[in-house]
């Protein structure tokens, strides 16, 4: 007996899946943003630590701490991506598991509810990582001299 799927199947399959391949894109937006941030950090730490030494003593003192802001500000980052790249792959654990529900007879709702609120914890706790290190960065922020 051949493996015949009917495509109406895969078609309602399709659709379902729709909304967490947007919410995908959506992760992958803040994916991005996190990284350029996280990049920024670190450049901004490369230049503090390559020049620490043509700075004066109060000047380095400074240079320590802002390198110390940016070392947490960076963990904290590393963590939303962390949990962000978690949320995804929970995510495309989702989708999977919709299509492997549409072409058989296994009762998946409960795995899939599961994993989308997985998917959605990780989401928020990412996001709210991710808002502290903007307080961080905010409450650090200097402008004009010292």
């Amino acid at each position: 007996m051949p493996f015949l799927i009917n495509i109406e199947d895969v078609a309602h399959v399709i659709q379902l899946a729709v909304a967490p391949v947007f919410l995908l894109s959506g992760i992958g937006a803040m994916l991005s943003v996190m990284t350029v941030r996280l990049s920024r950090a670190i450049d901004r730490a490369r230049y503090l630590e390559d020049n620490l030494e043509k700075l004066d003593q109060k000047m380095r003192h400074y240079a320590h701490i802002e390198l110390k802001v940016l070392w947490r500000r960076a963990r904290m980052i590393g963590a939303a991506l962390t949990l962000c790249t978690i949320s995804a792959l929970l995510i495309c654990s989702v989708i999977g598991i919709l299509f492997v529900g549409g072409i058989s007879d296994a009762q998946l709702g409960t795995a899939i509810a599961l994993l989308f609120i997985a998917a959605m914890a990780t989401l928020m706790l990412a996001l709210l990582v991710f808002l502290v290190e903007i307080y961080i960065g905010i409450a650090t922020l200097r402008v004009g001299p010292r």
